[in-house]
């Protein structure tokens, strides 16, 4: 019968219309994406779009949900793993985003021009609320050790905004640096991957540092 003979969806084409809108919205933000674009991008029609994801609002939910958790979720185990200390955490991190950031350019640019459209929209869809009930792991840990060096608590928001600054915005400056430099995608990945090591390390002296002079 006809109604037992729709087309069922195929998994390939929907990573393949996903893929594309990725692309295009990370190009254009969603407020400037028309379904069309994505439609361009991927070589599909807009009804078998519609078929798949029924709108450009439900497309963009399900790929900011998924950056969001690849981008945030996925250190949730790392700062609350009592196994590790304070600075193989860092370590661990930083190697953590930079493999990520090194297999997705794009993520960057895609998140930070949607934070900056609709952070509380960001939030609520992916969220990375949950994370704040209770205290973190690698919180306890940063208190620790200032009361073991008699130092007054530094704000742990200051290194982590220095740890995430020094690992995401060479990939955020990417074109530029490679335009500015001539090195080629390759080279420009190598140095990242080199940052593995030195991120930690500057970031290791910065908390020193600050215990120091307080």
């Amino acid at each position: 019968m006809k109604s037992e003979q729709k087309i069922e969806k195929n998994a390939s084409t929907e990573e393949k219309i996903k893929e594309a809108a990725r692309v295009v919205f990370t190009r254009k933000g969603y407020a400037a994406t028309r379904t069309r674009d994505i439609a361009e991008e991927s070589g599909y029609n807009l009804a078998l779009i519609n078929y798949y994801f029924r709108s450009k609002e439900k497309l963009f939910d399900i790929i900011m949900v998924e950056h969001l958790h690849l981008f945030m979720q996925s250190i949730a185990g790392i700062v609350n793993d009592r196994s590790t200390t304070l600075f193989e955490k860092l370590e661990i991190i930083v190697a953590h985003y930079i493999d990520m950031l090194i297999a997705n350019p794009g993520l960057p640019l895609f998140i930070l021009n949607e934070i900056n459209a609709d952070p509380d929209k960001l939030i609520s869809k992916v969220g990375i609320g949950e994370m704040a009930h209770g205290e973190l792991y690698i919180i306890t840990q940063w208190k620790e050790m200032a009361a073991a060096n008699n130092a007054q608590l530094v704000n742990p928001l200051h290194i982590f905004m220095n740890l995430i600054s020094l690992t995401i915005f060479p990939f955020v400056a990417c074109l530029l640096i490679r335009n500015r430099t001539g090195i080629s995608e390759e080279n420009f990945n190598a140095l990242m991957l080199e940052r593995k090591k030195l991120i930690p390390m500057w970031v290791k002296t910065i908390i020193m540092s600050s215990m120091q002079q307080t």
